[in-house]
């Protein structure tokens, strides 16, 4: 818990975890509103969600949760299906999230690698080294877990375009009714001490050795 933080002394790490939890969840934001308006709707343009700016994508009481019981959200961008101009629309919009968390961890730990190769001095500090760690990995956490197909997460857009159309509108029809449900059991399991997201930290730290480039 990021709470625990501070009360273990640890105010530097606690305000690195922040400041990468907003950028992340901010362009992760962005992106769902940047690509809906690339397929034709503007809906969450109108909203004032086609920014970068935390304070448009930011949920108060979702930060206060991660905060205090690891978990939260932001505040989700409105879209109309309507308006949509591509079958594909719902896909890439859905996936439009995830790709920003993985492009941010993939410019941060090469940013970091490419400095410390050129002896940069900047790059040698606790906070430096800390922040670039921090923001990397959270952010492949962020993309891994928005990419579960169940409850209201990313992910629950993007499976049905893999599934036969039978099969595909019943998953839809049991996760529309039970997937919310589901997260909540996995996260409480989680809290519970099962080793639930074990596999999503493995990824996310695996990940962050293969996306070195420099």
């Amino acid at each position: 818990m990021m709470i625990q933080l501070l009360f273990q002394g640890q105010v530097m790490t606690f305000a690195l975890l922040l400041i990468t939890i907003v950028i992340s969840l901010s362009c992760h934001e962005f992106g769902h509103a940047w690509s809906a308006k690339l397929y034709g709707d503007n809906t969450a343009q109108k909203q004032g969600r086609l920014t970068l700016n935390p304070i448009a994508h930011i949920d108060p009481m979702g930060l206060l949760m991660i905060i205090i019981v690891g978990f939260g959200w932001a505040r989700p961008v409105p879209t109309n299906p309507n308006n949509f101009t591509s079958f594909w629309a719902s896909l890439v919009i859905a996936a439009a999230g995830p790709l920003a968390n993985l492009i941010l961890a993939f410019l941060a730990i090469n940013i970091y690698a490419l400095a410390a190769m050129n002896g940069y001095t900047f790059v040698q500090s606790e906070s430096a080294s800390t922040f670039f760690y921090l923001f990397t990995y959270i952010n492949l956490l962020l993309m891994l877990f928005n990419l579960i197909p169940i409850g209201p997460l990313d992910g629950h857009y993007i499976l049905p375009y893999f599934l036969p159309r039978a099969i595909s509108k019943a998953y839809r029809d049991l996760n529309q009714r039970y997937g919310a449900f589901a997260v909540l059991g996995l996260l409480l399991l989680s809290y519970a001490g099962l080793p639930i997201f074990d596999a999503l930290r493995a990824a996310a730290q695996w990940l962050m050795s293969a996306l070195v480039i420099v």
